[in-house]
C-alpha cells in the first residue's frame, strides 16, 4: 500500500466521482479506477460503492477513510518537519469554556515559545461536544470531565476543581460566609446550564442525594452570557472557580460549596499515542505542564492537582 493510493482514495471520496477525482489528480479515469481496485484487492474488501450518480464509500470505506486522512496528515506533517528541521505540523485541542478562561491563553503562549512552527487550533465548546469531536477524530486532545472514553483514547487525570456558588454581592439570599452547603440554597434563584451539560448533571445529582429541589431561575449554556446574567443580579450560579477568570476583581462573590461529592475532575484525553502526530504528542505534554503550573501558582481558583 502506498501513500499515493491513500491520496487517490481520499480524493475520490471527497469528489464523489471517479471522473472528477481523476480530473483533479491529472490522471485518466481508467488509471485511477485501477489504483482503487488494487487498493481494494490488498485490503480484500470493497471500499466504494458505484452508483449512477457517482461513488460513495461503503461502511468499510468510511472506516478506512478516517484512518487514511489521519495517515496523510501525519505524513504531511513529517515532510514539513523534515524540511524545516524542527517540530512542526498542527494540533487540535478542545477546551470547555471554563477551562479555556484560565488555560487558553497560557497554553497558546507556551506552545508559541516552545514549538513556534506548530499551528495550534483551539476549540471552545461544551464538554459533551468535545467528546463527540474527539471520537470523530476532529480533535487530537481535549480536557473532559467524564471518564466515558472510547477504548482507544488515552486518558490521564489532571486536576480536581472545587465548585462555588457565584453571584452578585447584593443578590438577595446570596451566602455571606466563605462556605455554604446545598441545603442552604433552597431559596436562592439559580442560573444553571441545561440538563445536557455535564456540570448540570453533577449538580442535579448532588441536590437529589439530599432530596433538595433547587430554584432554577433560568438555563444558559454559554458561559459568557451566563456570567453576564449573574453579574446583572438575575440569579446565582454553581461553577468552578475558573468561571470567574475573565471577570474584574470584585464583580461577583464566590462562596465554596462545602458538600462532599461536589467537585469536578479534569481529565486530559487524547487519541491513542500511535494515532497522534509528533506535534500533538508535544502539545499534550505542554498542556499538562501549563495546567499544573497554573495550579501551583494559585492562578486556577479552587483547583488542586490530581493525586496518584
Amino acid at each position: 500500500m502506498e501513500l499515493r493510493q491513500l491520496r487517490y482514495f481520499v480524493k475520490v471520496c471527497e469528489a464523489g466521482s471517479m471522473g472528477k477525482a481523476a480530473l483533479d489528480l491529472g490522471l485518466a479515469t481508467s488509471a485511477l479506477s485501477q489504483q482503487i481496485s488494487r487498493l481494494e484487492g490488498e485490503l480484500a474488501t470493497r471500499l466504494l460503492q458505484r452508483q449512477a450518480t457517482g461513488v460513495v464509500p461503503t461502511d468499510a470505506g468510511l472506516a478506512f477513510l478516517q484512518q487514511a486522512q489521519l495517515t496523510l496528515r501525519h505524513a504531511d506533517d513529517a515532510v514539513h518537519a523534515a524540511q524545516t528541521a524542527r517540530l512542526s505540523g498542527h494540533v487540535s485541542i478542545g477546551l470547555a469554556s471554563t477551562t479555556a478562561s484560565v488555560l487558553g491563553v497560557p497554553l497558546m503562549q507556551a506552545m508559541a515559545e516552545r514549538y513556534p512552527a506548530v499551528r495550534v487550533h483551539l476549540v471552545e465548546a461544551l464538554s459533551g461536544h468535545l467528546t463527540t469531536m474527539l471520537n470523530a477524530r476532529q480533535l487530537d486532545l481535549a480536557i473532559l470531565f467524564r471518564d466515558d472514553a472510547a477504548r482507544r483514547w488515552s486518558v490521564t487525570p489532571l486536576l480536581e476543581e472545587k465548585l462555588f456558588v457565584i453571584g452578585a454581592p447584593d443578590l438577595p439570599g446570596m451566602p455571606a460566609g466563605p462556605r455554604v452547603r446545598l441545603k442552604d440554597l433552597r431559596a436562592l434563584p439559580l442560573i444553571l446550564p441545561s440538563p445536557s451539560h455535564g456540570l448540570r448533571a453533577l449538580t442535579d445529582a448532588a441536590f437529589a442525594r439530599q432530596r433538595i429541589t433547587p430554584r432554577v431561575q433560568a438555563e444558559v449554556d454559554g458561559l459568557s452570557l451566563l456570567m453576564d446574567a449573574v453579574r446583572a443580579g438575575l440569579g446565582a450560579t454553581i461553577q468552578p472557580g475558573a468561571a470567574t477568570a475573565r471577570l474584574p476583581e470584585g464583580a461577583v462573590r464566590s462562596v465554596l460549596l462545602a458538600d462532599a461529592l461536589t467537585g469536578r475532575r479534569n481529565l486530559l484525553a487524547s487519541l491513542s499515542d500511535d494515532e497522534l502526530s509528533p506535534a500533538a504528542l508535544a502539545a499534550r505534554v505542554v498542556l499538562a505542564d501549563v495546567a499544573r503550573a497554573l495550579v501551583r501558582a494559585g492562578r486556577w481558583a479552587g483547583a488542586t492537582l490530581h493525586k496518584n
